[in-house]
This record gives C-alpha cells, structure tokens and sequence, in this order.
C-alpha cells in the first residue's frame, strides 16, 4: 500500500478549498469541502484536484488510498455529476464506481455495487469532473442498492445523486475526496452504453 503524501494541512487547506470552488464540486456535488485528500493513481499518473486526463489513461482501475482508522469501514464513490455535459447536466449523476463496507482502505475485500467503468464523455460536450469521495460509515450497512455491472447499455449507472446516498444511509459528510477533468478522445466511444 503506498503511504498517503496529500493529507490536508493547515498550509495547503486554502489552496485545496479554492481548487474544490473553483471547479464547483462544492456546492454541486457536495456541501463540505472533504478535510483529507484521497491518492487515485492510474500507473504511473496521479489525480490531482482537477487535472487532466484522457479517457484511455484512466481506462483500468485506478489504486486508490485513504487515511483509514483501525477498524473502520467506509464507502468510496467516483461519480461524474456532468451528463451529459457540464451545461446541461440533464442525466444526474453517473455511477464510475461504488463500492461500499470496505474495511480500513481495503477496496477489494469491500461491497461493489456499481462495477469500475473509466470516463468516457459524449464528444463536443467539454470537461468533465470525476470526483472521488470516501465517507466513514457508522458501522458495517446493509446496503439495498443493485449490482450494476461494467457490461454495455445498463441505465442504472444515471440519475445518481451522493448527497442523497450519503442521507439515505448516513453517512455524514465525505472524509476524504479528490478529482479529474477528462474530455471525448477518440478511445470515449467504447462507453456509449453510458450514455443518456
């Protein structure tokens, strides 16, 4: 597990908040800027709050951590709420990945509920923000939420809302959070299933 270098300080808060603002994930996504980073890295390139990536970089899934409390379980989120443009986001939120009961930062021994897809933006619709959020749960949750495969044409992946996830199931504020922008390439078209 690779040791978590972006931990909120007192020194780099304001810069974090302003890029949390400055994209709007809060208010859009969420109320609270979360107080700690999550590291997502795809090989070799890492999320930075806000950076650019392309679809065929983040095609895999992504090793992501968290600082994660001894005995902890948490739910890790990556939504895009720009469907199926920033302006015109008609479609809600997309479900990229949900996975929730997840001892400590252990993603592969948690629940998924909606399987890993990469970013994949309709073409001539701009960036578009994926946002990682992690929430500490209260205690291990029965999750009622459906198992949404990585396979083509499932319209569950639409009309997300965290916020309302988050209240359905209590989860408070996000612990921790970081994002990407990524725009249509050539590599975008295998996610038309996605798509509203």
């Amino acid at each position: 597990t690779c040791s978590v270098h972006l931990t909120t300080t007192f020194d780099n808060f304001f810069l974090v908040l302003l890029q949390w603002e400055e994209h709007s994930v809060v208010p859009d996504v969420i109320d609270v800027v979360p107080p700690e980073i999550i590291e997502v890295k795809y090989g070799n390139l890492i999320v930075n709050l806000g950076n650019e990536l392309t679809p065929r970089q983040v095609k895999d899934v992504p090793e992501v951590t968290w600082r994660a409390e001894d005995g902890a379980y948490y739910f890790l989120c990556m939504t895009d709420p720009d469907a199926p443009s920033r302006a015109n986001p008609t479609a809600g939120q997309i479900r990229h990945w949900l996975v929730g009961n997840i001892p400590g930062n252990k993603i592969e021994e948690g629940e998924t509920f909606a399987e890993y897809v990469g970013s994949g933006p309709p073409k001539d619709s701009g960036l578009h923000r994926y946002i990682f959020l992690v929430y500490k749960q209260p205690g291990k949750i029965n999750f009622d939420e459906p198992y949404i495969s990585n396979k083509p044409r499932n319209p569950q992946r639409r009309n997300f809302s965290i916020k309302e996830f988050a209240q359905k199931y209590n989860l408070g504020n996000p612990v921790a959070g970081n994002f990407y922008q990524a725009q249509y390439d050539d590599y975008a078209r295998i996610y038309e299933h996605i798509r509203p």
